[in-house]
């Protein structure tokens, strides 16, 4: 079992499109549902596994990113990774921030999904999963059949090893990246711009074999578009 990363990257940068008209004057992490923000659910999901560092970019509403983490994230090391002049998408943003990441591995969470109903702690499960000679992606990954709100195909395929792929063309895949993963920092190098994906990074650990997923043992739900909203309040309501 390798020891729990104390840092995580939070993805807060983007200029949410597929949220918007609620985006319009507001940076999608701090859309809420059923009462908490994205971003504060994302804490308190860093919080509960004993994460004690941040790295959080900003690009979109900036100010308002930064005012609502120094209101509600005082018990975390908290470090910006200031995006203004230029968005970078998330492989570009993770490039930047790199610097301010000081755990190897660590974690890297996106800010527009929704986790319930876990039996044991998510971060927990991909910490005790991890293994340096073998790995340097571990994403975690919901089946299909229990990715809500899901507007995609699924992703990746998974091994009996589980080693994910994604071999082909666009075509229906049985799981469902949840926007949590686990790098190795070396795997975040060679950057072929300043603007560019993270699956640079997940096609490089794939051709190598070390790219692995772990399935998510709860619900999740995505809400990275406006009616995804309600749909998730209703499902955690049990409607």
């Amino acid at each position: 079992m390798s020891a729990m990363p104390g840092t995580a990257m939070i993805m807060a940068a983007g200029k949410g499109t597929r949220m918007m008209p609620l985006t319009a004057d507001k940076p999608k992490p701090l859309i809420e549902v059923a009462g908490t923000t994205l971003l504060d659910h994302v804490l308190d999901l860093l919080r509960d596994a004993g994460v004690g560092r941040i790295v959080v970019n900003v690009h979109y509403f900036p100010e308002q990113i930064e005012a609502h983490l120094a209101a509600n994230a005082g018990d975390f090391d908290v470090a910006i990774s200031d995006e203004r002049d230029l968005l970078r998408d998330t492989g570009g943003g993770l490039i930047k921030a790199l610097p301010l990441i000081h755990d190897d591995p660590f974690f890297c969470i996106n800010a527009d999904n929704w986790f319930a109903d876990t039996r044991e702690h998510a971060l927990h499960r991909m910490a005790a999963a991890w293994d340096a000679e073998r790995m340097d992606v571990l994403m975690l990954v919901v089946p299909f059949g229990r990715a809500g709100n899901t507007q995609g195909l699924g992703d990746f395929d998974l091994d009996e090893q589980g080693r994910l792929s994604r071999e082909g063309g666009k075509r229906a895949r049985p799981y469902v990246w949840t926007g949590i993963q686990m790098l190795a920092k070396h795997i975040v190098a060679d950057p072929p711009a300043e603007v560019f994906s993270t699956n640079v990074f997940w096609d490089r650990a794939i051709a190598r074999g070390r790219c692995f997923g772990l399935v998510h043992d709860g619900r999740w739900f995505d809400v990275g578009y406006p009616e995804a909203i309600g749909m998730t309040e209703a499902a955690l309501a049990g409607a």
